[in-house]
């Protein structure tokens, strides 16, 4: 019997229709944030067991745009579009673990399939929107420039629902992109059993960052964030805005090749 081939399934002889590539993935794209404060309770009801809110400013909140172009290692994807353009807004807060802080991505959504299985192994919880950013362009009337004084829109939806709207202005060049989102992530992946009362039968905590890191100037920005709550998602209630604190925006490479298990719980 031949082996069945691919780094998630679909599984094939050949591998070639599984959904994601084997690692390593690489990354190139433009990040647009904005970071505020919320109330700490908030965040801290977003956290697992076991993770505490991170000592210093626990309530700070970033809320990310980002629109990508992805590839695995060969770069076939970058000649076939749609199988490496994306764009994806998340939500990310600071946490502690065993004396350890870290950044945490609590909530995201992406455009494509392909970003919701890679999302799936690295402990990310994303889902489906409709995502926007507007882009810098180096000519002409109908696109802004990285520069004071450009000005940059970004908008996310969910099942027709509007939950995101963002504005920002750059101001002047800045030391980071923000500090929120500045930290190895601390995520969970976890899968149910099939059986109805059968609980989980995979309980992680792991840690992972990126390498290669290869970035633009950063700008700091003025700033607005307006959110809000669907039927279905819990933007604004999960973590209100109290206190906009700062706007960013870069462009960016980075790669991603695994990561570490902190804990595995038992089950």
């Amino acid at each position: 019997m031949a082996a069945l081939n691919g780094f998630l399934p679909p599984y094939t002889e050949s591998g070639r229709s599984a959904l994601v590539p084997m690692p390593p993935w690489h990354y190139s794209g433009d990040l647009l944030t904005v970071e505020y404060r919320t109330d700490p309770e908030r965040v801290a009801a977003l956290l697992p067991g076991g993770v505490e809110l991170s000592e210093e400013d626990p309530g700070a909140v970033a809320m990310i745009w980002a629109d990508w172009q992805s590839c695995s290692d060969g770069g076939e994807e970058l000649l076939d579009p749609s199988r490496s353009q994306y764009k994806e807004a998340f939500v990310v807060v600071r946490c502690r673990h065993a004396g350890v802080t870290y950044s945490r991505c609590v909530l995201i959504w992406v455009t494509s399939d392909f970003a919701i299985g890679r999302g799936l192994h690295q402990g990310y919880p994303k889902k489906l929107g409709s995502i926007y950013m507007t882009r810098p362009m180096p000519h002409g009337k109908a696109a802004p420039r990285v520069e004071a004084g450009g000005t940059f829109g970004a908008t996310l939806a969910a099942y027709d629902h509007r939950l995101a709207t963002a504005r920002v202005t750059l101001t002047t060049p800045s030391e980071s992109n923000g500090v929120v989102n500045a930290l190895p992530m601390l995520h969970n992946r976890q899968v149910r059993a099939i059986e109805r009362d059968g609980g989980l039968v995979l309980d992680e905590l792991i840690t992972m960052g990126g390498y290669d890191a290869d970035v633009g100037p950063a700008w700091a920005a003025d700033a607005e964030l307006e959110l809000a709550d669907s039927p279905w998602d819990e933007l604004a209630s999960a973590l209100p805005v109290r206190e906009i604190t700062g706007g960013f925006y870069r462009q960016i490479g980075v790669s991603w090749n695994g990561g570490t298990t902190v804990e595995r719980r038992p089950v």
